[in-house]
């Protein structure tokens, strides 16, 4: 299956948003893809620190949603893109990570359980987290997981997912630059990857403040595709063969369920 990372810079104009998506995804389509993984904030920009971004929150039902529904039907695409999801009653918002199937329609939403307080920001002064474990979803005969942006430093979070059978983990993206971030990223990117024998697909956002840089990594850390600091596109193929090969050679997954079923010695 090939898939695409897409990158850009999203702004508070969610219409002007949809378009760049369409415009990625079209590109994607051209180039063989049959799923396309967008950045974190791909339906409005994070804004300042003190935005309120509750005024641009949809329902999983919105506009949003059903704009990509549409975009993957027409295409023949599985979009992957971040959200910000409305909260009945609540001035925070769920950041939430939506996959839409060119068949289905919304097919999974994952709300992101583990927000970036670190840095000097806060997200969950604006974000309320969710509470579910990494979710699973069959894309193409690949058992796919899907975590949000800072997600990626839990390495057990992901682990969990792994050991629960999933082959390829996407990650909707808003990776903020700063000294050390930029290196950070590709790091994680590829330590999930390898620690798991998992393709890893991550998708960033480009503009002021975000680093870009997203990737394709196949099962043994070895970076397939990937972008700079510029919108755009890449394209790579992830296949069962490599996937087996890999685990045959690295059988970490297995070990881990082994050390799982086996009682600790008692002393």
């Amino acid at each position: 299956m090939r898939i695409a990372v897409a990158q850009f810079a999203p702004t508070a104009d969610k219409a002007a948003n949809l378009e760049q998506i369409s415009g990625l995804a079209e590109q994607a389509a051209r180039a063989g893809a049959r799923m396309v993984v967008l950045p974190e904030g791909a339906m409005h920009t994070f804004g300042e620190l003190t935005d309120d971004l509750s005024k641009a929150a949809e329902p999983l039902d919105g506009p949003f949603v059903t704009h990509l529904a549409k975009l993957a039907s027409r295409l023949d695409l599985v979009l992957v893109a971040g959200m910000f999801e409305a909260i009945a009653g609540d001035h925070r918002i769920h950041n939430t990570a939506v996959v839409v199937d060119r068949r289905r329609g919304l097919a999974l939403a994952h709300r992101k359980r583990h927000l970036y307080d670190a840095f000097g920001e806060r997200e969950s002064d604006r974000f309320q987290a969710g509470t579910e474990d990494v979710p699973l979803i069959d894309i193409d005969g690949f058992n796919t997981a899907v975590v949000v942006c800072y997600e990626l430093r839990f390495p057990a979070f992901i682990q969990d997912a792994a050991d629960r059978g999933a082959e390829l983990l996407l990650v909707p993206a808003a990776w903020v630059a700063g000294p050390l971030k930029e290196e950070h990223w590709t790091l994680m990117v590829r330590a999930r990857a390898i620690e798991n024998t998992m393709y890893v697909a991550g998708a960033g956002e480009t503009g002021v403040g975000f680093c870009g840089r997203s990737m394709i990594v196949d099962p043994l850390g070895v970076v397939e595709a990937g972008l700079g600091e510029a919108a755009g596109v890449a394209v790579g193929e992830v296949t069962k063969e490599r996937l087996a090969s890999a685990r045959a050679r690295l059988p970490l997954v297995e070990q881990r369920r082994a050390a799982a079923r086996t009682p600790a010695a008692k002393s």
